[in-house]
């Protein structure tokens, strides 16, 4: 058994802040809360506000901006963002395959442009010696589109096993790289599960075992939230949670109370199917004595998804080659796409989300949801769990802000591999982020920084106690993280001069990074160049 470290980095898709039990949610996670209660938390986590440039820099360790995805996998080229990794990054995979370890992705991709053939952007040529999974985003649970292996299409594989489920796939592909790498060779396995991404989509078991939990209504369920969340020391007791949505009507107006349950029932369901299998994975590591010198990460690409399709498109979308809403089931029959109340999610034939309602109380105690750069859109759960180099901080909660571009920096500390300077036929450009170790140890904060966001115009900086945030195209906002966590409190108006330093700050990064305005994003639109804005 080698002594560095293996590396197990765990990512759900959609997942809210405070929808695991040890964030305070109601959804039976034990296999997560156990992690969290021997590793740490992080409170003051965040990512980029949607799932393909916070899967950039996560593995990549620089602003979604600079790999050459700033919106999504699509291309917006020429003059906007080719949406696959560009030659000026290097991923984790590839930095730590050159230190010698064992290499395995599973799950999810969504980095390339091109997902029916492989090309430069593929995991498999990005540093991963193994790939099982799908090259794009979310879609169907019973029969995800291209399902491949290393570089060949097994699709088949589901469409012809009455028992496929997607996520507990990619728990099997996790687990056998774990069983069969040599006990003497270090190993770095990423699991991108696709839940609890829509559709809402689960075995009828496991929607079963949640029936009932969701009968009275978000207003209650986000209230149960917050008492759980002060009490586990997420959440000051000193801070108010934002209020419902102002979209979302209070429970006891709703119309179709039922259905709405239903969907929140599935959800939770994905989100429990999800947290076995990281058992499943924990398991393997500790019946290869591998478990005590593993650090394990787990979090989320960003906040709650508030997205709906409308009723009725599936054929249209398929039309358009928006291969993740199928134009029919493995088996032929209609799917039916949209909020429909007269379609009870969960199974193949109904392509739903859940709705702002409950991606709202996902996000508790926060306001704003995936797509912006408030809180609600970027603020994650984060466990890092390492019984050798962390033991002695076992249930610490930590409080440090951090974002995505420091888990490379964390990696290479912890392992001891070296970034390079040159790579074979690239010039890898200089990492962004700092090392989380010394926070995750308890040792003194190294002071203040700018972290930096941007999605399709929606921006943040973060400097210390204070944020300024716009929501695209409006002004700047101005708050007192410290104070006011859920942005409630705009104070741009009382401090000018702060806010023009931080706005020039951001000006400056975005400019270094090759932030392509919005502006220019929608006139590509206009044109017809850009695939997705």
């Amino acid at each position: 058994m080698t002594d560095r470290p293996d590396i197990v980095l765990i990512l759900a898709d959609d997942l809210g802040y405070s929808d695991l039990g040890c964030y305070g949610g109601e959804i039976e996670t034990p296999n997560l809360d156990a992690l969290a209660r021997d590793g740490v938390r992080m409170t003051h986590f965040t990512t980029t506000a949607r799932c393909s440039p916070s899967r950039a820099s996560l593995l990549t360790g620089l602003h979604p901006h600079q790999t050459g995805i700033g919106v999504l996998n699509g291309d917006d080229g020429p003059g906007g963002y080719p949406g696959s990794l560009n030659d000026r990054c290097l991923t984790l995979a590839e930095v730590l395959g050159a230190a010698g370890y064992a290499t395995c992705m599973s799950g999810k991709w969504h980095l390339a442009h091109s997902m029916d053939e492989p090309s430069h952007a593929w995991p498999t040529r990005r540093g991963f010696q193994r790939f099982y999974g799908t090259p794009g985003g979310g879609g169907n649970y019973f029969a995800p589109f291209r399902l491949t292996r290393g570089e060949e299409d097994v699709s088949k594989e589901a469409r012809t096993d009455p028992d496929f489920y997607y996520t507990d796939a990619i728990t099997d592909a996790a687990v056998d790289f774990v069983r069969t790498t040599p006990q003497d060779r270090s190993l770095f396995c990423y699991v991108a599960y696709t839940a609890p991404h829509f559709p809402l989509q689960a075995r009828e078991s496991d929607i079963r075992r949640c029936a009932g939990r969701y009968r009275d209504g978000w207003d209650v369920v986000r209230a149960r939230r917050v008492a759980t969340m002060r009490g586990l020391g997420i959440l000051p007791e000193h801070v108010a949670p934002s209020p419902r949505d102002p979209e979302v009507p209070a429970w006891e107006d709703v119309e179709h109370p039922e259905w709405e349950q239903r969907r929140m029932e599935v959800y939770a369901a994905q989100v429990e199917c999800m947290d076995r299998g990281i058992g499943r994975i924990v398991e393997s590591l500790r019946a290869s004595g591998r478990l005590e010198n593993t650090l394990l990460v787990f979090l989320s690409d960003n906040g709650g998804c508030a997205e709906e399709f409308p009723v009725g498109l599936g054929s249209e979308y398929a039309a358009r080659g928006f291969k993740a809403v199928p134009a029919a089931t493995s088996d032929g029959r209609e799917i039916y796409v949209g909020s429909r109340p007269d379609r009870m999610p969960g199974g193949e034939d109904v392509y739903m989300m859940y709705g702002r309602g409950w991606a709202n109380v996902s996000n508790t105690p926060f306001r704003m949801f995936k797509r912006w750069a408030h809180e609600g859109g970027i603020a994650d759960p984060f466990i890092a769990h390492w019984p050798r180099g962390l033991g002695e901080r076992a249930g610490e909660i930590v409080h440090t802000p951090h974002y995505l571009p420091d888990f490379m920096p964390t990696v290479l500390e912890v392992t001891g591999a070296s970034y390079p300077e040159s790579f074979p036929g690239r010039s890898p450009l200089p990492l962004e982020g700092h090392g989380m170790l010394g926070s995750w140890r308890g040792t003194p904060d190294p002071g203040e920084r700018c972290q930096f966001y941007e999605h399709i115009g929606n921006a943040a900086v973060r400097r210390g106690r204070w944020k300024l945030v716009r929501e695209y195209p409006g002004d700047w906002e101005l708050y007192d993280l410290d104070a006011d966590p859920v942005e409630g409190a705009d104070l741009a108006a009382d401090h000018p001069d702060l806010v023009r330093e931080l706005a020039f700050a951001w000006a400056e990064w975005s400019h270094r990074c090759g932030v392509v305005p919005r502006e220019r994003i929608l006139e590509l639109a206009r044109w017809g160049i850009a695939a997705r804005v």
